[in-house]
């Protein structure tokens, strides 16, 4: 008996692997959180599979249910939003299994700011201007972000951000940021990326509060900062520079003879 661990990406049925929705059409328990995991991606769940929503269960009542199935010998499809290396909570259900003798595995997800930025059609790392994608958050009502990780110190960098659960906190995140970005650094508000009422909101450390009040956003949201998100002059990269040599297009090859 397996407990898979399954990222079901960021909200379009079909971004979700091939090798995790063939699990999820297999197991005979199906244990998924219903307030980001689209009811679609689980219906492919077998007819006389176990599906139960864990949005409003705690950690007890979910390992309960995986310790049942333990003992019926049945795999359990755990799906999560997103990727499940991510926010996702598995590490604490994972230390459960190990304590538990419960075998588990991982598929990864196509994560948000992933499938964000292929929606906008944006690159995250443009030569010269960012090669760094910072995934982060900041600190509310949930855990306290360790030191060195808070917005200050990570600003500092210059790197593009993908700020996760922090649509309420935008007066810190501008204030945390704008010294190092500036205040007319480009932000996009990425909201249920993906999702058929997704939406995305191209502003300005200065006026992204407002925006998204104007929009009436509250939660689910994506905040990405950073000057790869605006109309910006780089240059070609040297990946597919005629001038430059690799081990896959050396120059200096020898030809080779007739």
């Amino acid at each position: 008996m397996t407990v898979y661990f399954i990222g079901a990406g960021p909200g379009a049925p079909d971004l979700i692997t091939v090798r995790g929705l063939k699990l999820i059409e297999s197991c005979p328990v199906c244990l998924y959180a219903g307030s980001l995991v689209p009811e679609e991606i689980v219906s492919a769940a077998p007819d006389d599979a176990l599906v139960m929503d864990t949005a409003p269960m705690h950690l007890d009542a979910i390992i309960a249910q995986i310790e049942q199935a333990h003992i019926e010998g049945k795999d359990v499809a755990r799906v999560h939003s997103g990727d499940p290396s991510i926010y996702g909570a598995t590490a604490e259900q994972m230390r459960r299994l190990d304590a538990l003798n419960i075998a588990c595995e991982v598929v990864p997800g196509v994560p948000a700011f992933a499938a964000a930025a292929a929606r906008l059609k944006t690159e995250l790392t443009l030569p010269e201007i960012a090669q760094t994608v910072i995934i982060t958050r900041t600190g509310m009502k949930a855990s306290s972000m360790p030191k060195g990780e808070q917005l200050e110190v990570l600003g500092q960098s210059g790197a593009t951000l993908a700020i996760h659960l922090s649509i309420r906190n935008l007066v810190y995140v501008r204030e945390a940021l704008e010294p190092y970005y500036g205040e007319d650094c480009p932000v996009v508000i990425a909201y249920r990326a993906t999702w058929p009422d997704e939406l995305y909101i191209r502003t300005t450390l200065a006026e992204m509060k407002d925006a998204v009040r104007a929009a009436k956003i509250t939660r689910t949201a994506l905040i990405m900062v950073g000057p790869v998100l605006g109309d910006v002059e780089f240059r070609d990269s040297d990946l597919y520079n005629p001038d430059y040599s690799h081990v896959l297009r050396n120059r200096g090859k020898k030809k080779v003879k007739a």
